[in-house]
């Protein structure tokens, strides 16, 4: 089975536009086991973030490289990596991953912000940063779907400031940057990729629907952007890079190891 590989066309439009979507990078029953295997593990692992508005989201957070797990097969999958790498123009490493969690209807928003924004303080001399953003549920515009001002990613870093529980961009700059670019809702169907640079700013609105928002974010940063080595955000390690066929066997073990668990023969999950 092939497998996507950036075009120079994706390259030239996340270097303009500051974001590019793939459209079916994960095949749905690869979806569905990361979404399985997420809703075990990772309800009790999460944690939750107000935002101003006293909405909760839950994440959790991971830079474990080691693991033969479903995060990190697709983390470790040349489908991502790959195109992070034509994306930057350089060898990456992962930064860390993160699910990203709106259960129906009580799920909060996220406030405008650029991860470089913070990620700044880490250390990170430029911005020579991206992430990719993979539907486990759909995303629309009802469940809070990802929302991105088009270009912003040329504007520079953005000063940053606490709303509500969350780290976000000073609203007037936000409010200049929508006067003279475009607003765009990232909806995507199960298995769909957006790629967006550390500078793309970005938001989502709570989850006011009856459909879950489930989304895995796998951040890189490149190897010729030093950065300091801090706990959940390395400095710079050479990534081994999985054939894409390993997800679905990885993920199959995952699920496996679970099920093992949860029938009582007490094999780690």
């Amino acid at each position: 089975m092939e497998f996507y590989q950036a075009t120079s066309e994706s390259v030239a439009q996340f270097q303009k536009d500051g974001y590019v979507i793939v459209r079916g990078l994960f095949r749905h029953d690869e979806m569905d086991l990361l979404g399985k295997i997420g809703r075990v593990e990772l309800v009790q692992r999460a944690h939750a973030v107000a935002d101003a508005q006293g909405g909760q989201s839950k994440l959790w957070l991971a830079s474990d490289t080691a693991s033969v797990d479903v995060y990190n097969a697709i983390c470790h999958s040349h489908r991502v990596v790959d195109t992070m790498a034509a994306l930057l123009g350089d060898e990456v490493y992962l930064y860390h991953y993160k699910m990203m969690v709106k259960e129906p209807r009580v799920g909060g928003a996220w406030e405008w912000h650029q991860y470089y924004g913070y990620w700044y303080n880490n250390g990170c001399l430029f911005p020579n940063m991206a992430s990719c953003y993979i539907a486990v549920d759909r995303a629309h515009k009802g469940n809070g779907c990802l929302q991105l001002i088009k270009g912003s990613n040329r504007m520079g870093r953005i000063d940053h400031g606490k709303t509500g529980g969350q780290t976000g961009a000073d609203q007037a700059r936000v409010d200049l940057a929508l006067e003279h670019m475009d607003l765009v809702y990232a909806e995507l169907e199960v298995g769909d990729a957006l790629f967006f640079h550390s500078n793309t700013l970005h938001r989502s609105d709570q989850n006011r629907s009856e459909d879950p928002r489930w989304g895995l974010i796998c951040c890189y940063n490149a190897r010729h952007n030093p950065c300091r080595n801090a706990p959940g955000h390395p400095s710079y390690s050479p990534l081994e890079i999985w054939p894409d066929e390993r997800v679905l066997e990885v993920a199959d073990q995952h699920w496996a190891r679970i099920l093992a668990v949860q029938d009582g023969e007490g094999l780690p999950a």
